[in-house]
């Protein structure tokens, strides 16, 4: 089993977190992972991707051109990479801020609408917890308790972020589980 996924969006929109979350949830279930950061100068505002490589054998190489799965938190981050998608593919959309639909229809599509679900659980800083909840959800490559655990593992020392965290990976599971 080899899967890659690129997160994409705007700086400030936890992108980065998101991948980070699936990578030490992925490491703590015993995968081989690599992450690949990658962002533009600006802190927030900027863009910012990052591509994890899960596996249960080594990775050759961290470098996805052409991922299983997008996550795309913003309409820049959609036009860019969806054509990087694998045929067969999923494409998870912050329906927050992407209205757009896809061009392709050879990839399935997922539409999150993390800004009102991390409303729902406290605050709008959620929306990427919300994002990895449903990815985690739609693509079983971690279970609830595995991207909790994940999330805590890399978010080590911001302890106070970790009850509203729950309740947004929470959310997000149920969000696909439950079709609302």
């Amino acid at each position: 089993m080899i899967t890659r996924t690129t997160f994409a969006g705007f700086g400030g929109q936890g992108v980065l977190v998101m991948g980070y979350v699936m990578s030490h949830g992925a490491l703590l279930k015993g995968l081989n992972v690599t992450y690949f950061p990658s962002y533009g100068a600006e802190m927030r505002g900027g863009t910012a991707n990052c591509t994890v490589t899960l596996s249960d054998a080594k990775i050759a190489s961290p470098v996805a051109s052409q991922p299983d799965t997008l996550v795309a938190m913003n309409g820049p981050s959609l036009e860019k990479f969806e054509n990087r998608v694998v045929e067969n593919g999923l494409v998870v959309l912050n329906a927050s801020l992407i209205e757009e639909d896809l061009s392709r229809k050879d990839v399935t599509l997922l539409t999150v609408p993390t800004a009102e679900l991390a409303r729902e659980v406290g605050s709008d800083r959620a929306a990427n917890m919300i994002m990895i909840g449903a990815l985690s959800a739609k693509t079983g490559l971690l279970s609830q308790e595995e991207t909790i655990k994940g999330m805590r593992a890399a978010l080590k020392g911001k302890d106070k972020f970790f009850e509203l965290n729950e309740k947004a990976i929470q959310r997000g599971f149920t969000f696909v589980n439950n079709g609302k």
